[in-house]
């Protein structure tokens, strides 16, 4: 759960399958190509990804096939609501694949055509492995001090260093009270009462531009639905931008506007 800063971390919003963008914000952010055929950075940076790497967009297997193979070399993800829900279909469990995971699905099917049943399902384990065994949050120490904490939808003070299923859940969905007549997730401000002394990165609730309150930042910046890719570079305190090429989400109400 503690990963030391070293030689600055890149901070990643949601992905959502949004591939072409990724590898442009890679590009952006100075990794590389090595021999090995890994991303790296010349000094030695690490990406932390706050989640939902898939669902909703065009990629989500290319997506996913990229943190298989760069987790834990210099790359680290965390839980999210879609991760997930993905993990547990993937494992054969009863979901209802919806809200865009439909798309995961239909990209599996697809691969299944092309590369067979064996090399789909020894990929969809692998995937499963990986999605199960996430943190629900990772928190950023400068020489073993806690400075940052990175979670997909939201934390309170008392969870952070912590795990549980409640704590789970929270940094996975945020503070839910329940659902509204269309079935969406009545979600309070978590941030708003949030007075910790730790900067805590999150994404999960797509905004126009990085939102900034209470010693918290949202980086989610809704890449899918035709807005930016984020990145948050610490100890920097930078943003860096990718604009999506185009809205992929195909929703018929665009959180952005």
């Amino acid at each position: 759960m503690y990963i030391e800063v070293g030689n600055g971390v890149d901070i990643i919003g949601d992905i959502h399958a949004c591939f072409d963008e990724w590898i442009q914000m890679l590009h952006q952010l100075g990794y590389e190509k090595n021999e090995q055929g890994l991303y790296a950075h010349p000094k030695g940076r690490k990406i932390i990804s706050l989640g939902d790497i898939m669902s909703r967009g065009p990629k989500s297997i290319d997506t996913m096939k990229f943190f298989l193979k760069h987790y834990n070399v210099n790359t680290y993800m965390i839980d999210s609501n879609h991760g997930w829900k993905i993990a547990r279909w993937l494992d054969g469990r009863k979901v209802q694949l919806k809200h865009g995971d439909e798309k995961v699905e239909e990209e599996f099917n697809q691969y299944e055509k092309i590369h067979g049943i064996e090399k789909t399902k020894k990929l969809k384990n692998q995937f499963k492995d990986l999605l199960m065994n996430v943190p629900s949050h990772y928190i950023l120490t400068d020489q073993g001090h806690p400075k940052v904490v990175c979670v997909h939808a939201g934390i309170r003070e008392e969870f952070i260093g912590k795990e549980s299923n409640r704590i789970k859940n929270f940094c996975r969905y945020g503070d839910v009270a329940g659902m509204d007549e269309q079935g969406k997730p009545i979600r309070r401000e978590w941030y708003k009462q949030y007075k910790g002394s730790l900067l805590v990165i999150w994404g999960h609730e797509p905004k126009p531009e990085p939102l900034i309150m209470n010693n918290t930042i949202n980086i989610d910046q809704g890449v899918v639905f035709g807005g930016k890719l984020t990145a948050y570079r610490y100890p920097e305190k930078e943003f860096v931008f990718v604009q999506a090429k185009r809205d992929y989400s195909g929703a018929k109400e665009n959180p952005l506007k």
